[in-house]
This record gives structure tokens, C-alpha cells and sequence, in this order.
């Protein structure tokens, strides 16, 4: 008997043993790998920054950006970036940071119009829809200099953008056609110019922030996503989601933003240095997007077995023409003047559809 109760005992050890490291395993710090090389205990200025999702989908710019920011500045900011969502969803933080919790945060541009309605020009259908034509954009000067300047009345400015690619439908089932899509249990997120679109094209969506996402996937709550390949593949959403049919109607962005009051806070010195690399590191970052997108389509026929799926023409070109109402619905939210505008054009929108060489 005492044989045996000593043998019981070790096996019972030996398991909570190996129970303690899966555990270990699992509650293992997903930052473990982008810890910062230096002590930020001794930094002057901290900016907290929060992101929704993971570091890969912005080509690593935020702990780019703290690292330079470190350097260039001998070790007087530190940029505290938190991906994620360690901080919750896009529509709680973004309180936090025009309260002033929080100092910064790259949020996706379907957030971003809830402080900040004229940043939605970019989530309009079919308007900036490649990489290229994002590009464009960002060049063009007072134009994209206005688009900045969407939450500064709410007492946040913004810098520069970064793309995780471009939007379509990962699905549990095929979505071949529209009347495939008006089938679905479709999440989109929480923002107006995404709920207008879809109203448009005559579904209707679960309006659900990303954090809430596995869990209703999983449960059937949802079947279809609204989002890019890149973040459905990376964020492992094939593993139920088998099919992604490719609509590319908008770039899905990250938009750099940061509480004007903490900014102000610093010398001038610092906050030229605070701009200029946050506008470096983003420039630099965007041309992996593209990149990135190719070797997630690979990937995730490779290991998952997504199968990528299109409309027809006649399909993509309904859907043209019917978010063509959008624009027209938040065209007056885009072309709101505040008292800090610079630049003050008549039709902000039109400028940007006739750069942009958008045709109804």
C-alpha cells in the first residue's frame, strides 16, 4: 500500500507538473518576442498606443516606431504600444484617448469615423481601392492634409496611415453572388459608412466589434466575415472560414492618432522628431502591405485550404452602382468644416472622387 500511495504521488506530481507548463505555455506573454531592448522606466514622455489587432498587419511599424523614437531621442519617449486590443475595443478606446487615458493609437479607419466622420472618405466603396491608388492619396497633398485634420476638433491629430490590404468576404460557405451574401450572418464593424454600404447593397449585417469576433464565429452567431484576407489569415479566422471572395471595395487602414494635449506637452524639438518618425516608419511600411497580402493568399490556400472566390462583372458592377448612394448619403459628414480647417474647399468629396478618378 505505501508503495502504491508513493506512486500515486509522483504520477499526480509529474501531472500537475505538466499541467503547469501547458499552462505556462498558454498564458505565455503573446509580446514576449517585441519586448523593448531598453529600461523605458527612465523615459521622460510615455505614449501609450493601442491597436486593435497584430503587430504583423502593420509591418511591424509600432514597435518600429518605438525603437527610433528611443534612439532619436536619446531614451526621452517612450512609445508604449499595445496590439491586440489589450486596451478593448476601437470604440472604448477612442474614448480613452480624447480623454486623455491613453496618448495614441492606430486605429483602422472604419472606427475612425466615430470622432472623426471626414476620415470615412476612404471607406467609401470603390474610391480608394488598391494600394496604388491609396498611394495616390496620400501624395496629393492638401487634399490628404484635409483628411488629417478630421479629429483634430475633438482634440486628437493624426499623422500618417498604414494598410493591411483589401476588404472582402472571408465565409463559412461560399458566397458566390449577392444573393449568396444576402444568405449570410455577415459582421461588419462598428462604424456608419460601413452600415450604410451594406444597407445599400440590401443586407443586413451584425454590427459587432472585432475583440467579440472568435466567440460568434464559433458559436454560429455569425458565418461571414467583412474584412481583409491579410487579418483573416493571420488572426487564424480560416480555420473556420473556409472560402474569401475577393470584392476589394475599400483598403482596410490603420490611421496613426494621437491626443493633441499630450503632443503639446513636449518641447518643440521632440515633437519634430515624434512626426517625422512616425511619417518615416509609415512610408516605409506601407509597400509591405501588397507583399504581405500575396504571401497570405498563398499561405492560406497552402495550409488552410481557403478556397478564393469572385463575383461576376455584373455582380461587381451592381454593387458599383449602388454604392454609388453612399457617397451621396455621407457626403454632407465629409465635407463638414471645422474651425481649424486650413483648407476649406466647397465639395470635399468631389475633389477627392475627381482625383481620384471616381466614376459614378
Amino acid at each position: 500500500m505505501r508503495k502504491l500511495f508513493v506512486s500515486v504521488v509522483v504520477c499526480l506530481v509529474g501531472v500537475a507538473f505538466l499541467c503547469g507548463a501547458v499552462w505556462a505555455q498558454e498564458k505565455k506573454d503573446p509580446l514576449e518576442q517585441w519586448k523593448p531592448k531598453f529600461d523605458p522606466s527612465t523615459a521622460k514622455y510615455k505614449c501609450i498606443v493601442s491597436n486593435v489587432s497584430h503587430p504583423v498587419l502593420d509591418g511591424f511599424a509600432g514597435f518600429a516606431i518605438r525603437d527610433k523614437l528611443w534612439e532619436r531621442t536619446k531614451g526621452q519617449i517612450y512609445f508604449d504600444f499595445k496590439p491586440f486590443s489589450m486596451l478593448g475595443g476601437e470604440v472604448e478606446v477612442l474614448n480613452q484617448l480624447q480623454m486623455g487615458a491613453i496618448q495614441g493609437m492606430a486605429v483602422s479607419s472604419i472606427a475612425s469615423t466615430n470622432l472623426g466622420p471626414r476620415f470615412g472618405v476612404v471607406n467609401l466603396p470603390f474610391l480608394v481601392d488598391s494600394f496604388e491608388k491609396l498611394e495616390k492619396f496620400i501624395n496629393s497633398g492638401k487634399l490628404f492634409d484635409h483628411f488629417l485634420m478630421a479629429m483634430d476638433h475633438q482634440g486628437i491629430m493624426a499623422i500618417d496611415i498604414t494598410s493591411y490590404g483589401n476588404y472582402g468576404w472571408a465565409s463559412v460557405n461560399p458566397i458566390r453572388t449577392i444573393d449568396d451574401l444576402k444568405k449570410t450572418k455577415l459582421r461588419i464593424g462598428e462604424a456608419a459608412v460601413n452600415k450604410l454600404t451594406y444597407k445599400a447593397w440590401g443586407t443586413n449585417p451584425v454590427v459587432m466589434p472585432w475583440p467579440d469576433v472568435p466567440i460568434a464565429l464559433k458559436q454560429g452567431v455569425i458565418d461571414s466575415l467583412d474584412h481583409t484576407l491579410i487579418v483573416c489569415n493571420i488572426t487564424k479566422k480560416f480555420e473556420q472560414c473556409k472560402y474569401f471572395t475577393q470584392i476589394n471595395y475599400a483598403q482596410g487602414l490603420f490611421i496613426w492618432i494621437f491626443n493633441k494635449a499630450w503632443f503639446a506637452s513636449m518641447p518643440a524639438d521632440l515633437q519634430k522628431i515624434f512626426v517625422d518618425t512616425v511619417k518615416e516608419v509609415c512610408k516605409a511600411s506601407r509597400p509591405k502591405g501588397k507583399q504581405l497580402e500575396e504571401e497570405q493568399i498563398a499561405d492560406a490556400k497552402a495550409k488552410s485550404g481557403v478556397t478564393f472566390l469572385q463575383l461576376s462583372p455584373a455582380d461587381m458592377e451592381k454593387l458599383r452602382k449602388q454604392g454609388t448612394t453612399v457617397h451621396q448619403q455621407f457626403s454632407e459628414e465629409i465635407n463638414k468644416l471645422y474651425k481649424n480647417d486650413k483648407y476649406r474647399p466647397a465639395d470635399y468629396l468631389k475633389e477627392v472622387q475627381n482625383f481620384m478618378g471616381y466614376k459614378p
